[in-house]
């Protein structure tokens, strides 16, 4: 069972070359569902939330190149949370210099009814996830079924570790190094990111 790959460089990094269409497909991957997800809790409906999504990224590419990360300043899901928030109240305003149909979403009630922090505190949180499951998915086939699921159930499902080894025919041992490689794995895979 072999490791992810690993590469010297962030992904950061990586997006800084508008032409790695690698980082930027695992770029889009890892944080598109994200800006997506919080266009959809302020309200957008399915074609205004892609299309939030797409300015999103579009202020990505176009701040990548010159784009120099500096955790001291903050983290890379903190910045990208402010271009999200900053692109829904641009929406936002767009919206109300056009004329409004039946279907209008009011995302600015919205908008000011949940203060930014706590905007903020679920973002992370979504992220935590998001980054979570997409690093679980990368490498789950690394592993064979038993030891992925001895993991699972003990780390995510909250399974005591003695009745997953029962149930799976592996020892307490066993259970807990299983837990460990894959966590080892997950870890790995999500220092390719950036400031996660």
């Amino acid at each position: 069972m072999s490791e992810s790959p690993t590469t010297s460089f962030s992904l950061l990094a990586r997006i800084r070359d508008l032409g790695d269409g690698a980082a930027w497909a695992e770029f889009v991957e890892v944080y598109a569902p994200l800006v997506y997800g919080l266009a959809r809790k302020h309200g957008l409906q399915d074609a205004d939330a892609a299309d939030l999504t797409q300015d999103v990224l579009r202020s990505v590419v176009n701040a990548a190149p010159n784009f120099a990360y500096d955790p001291a300043r903050g983290s890379f899901r903190g910045w990208l949370f402010t271009v999200a928030h900053n692109q829904l109240r641009k929406s936002e305003r767009a919206r109300k210099r056009q004329p409004q149909g039946s279907g209008d979403t009011d995302v600015q009630q919205v908008l000011e009814e949940q203060p930014m922090h706590e905007d903020v505190a679920l973002w992370d949180e979504e992220c935590r996830q998001r980054l979570f499951t997409w690093a679980a998915d990368k490498v789950r086939g690394n592993f064979r079924p038993a030891t992925w699921k001895a993991f699972w159930q003990t780390t995510v499902e909250g399974c005591n570790p003695k009745e997953v080894g029962e149930a799976l025919g592996m020892s307490l041992g066993a259970v807990y190094i299983a837990k460990s490689r894959v966590l080892a794995a997950i870890k790995a895979h999500l220092r390719r990111l950036p400031g996660d």
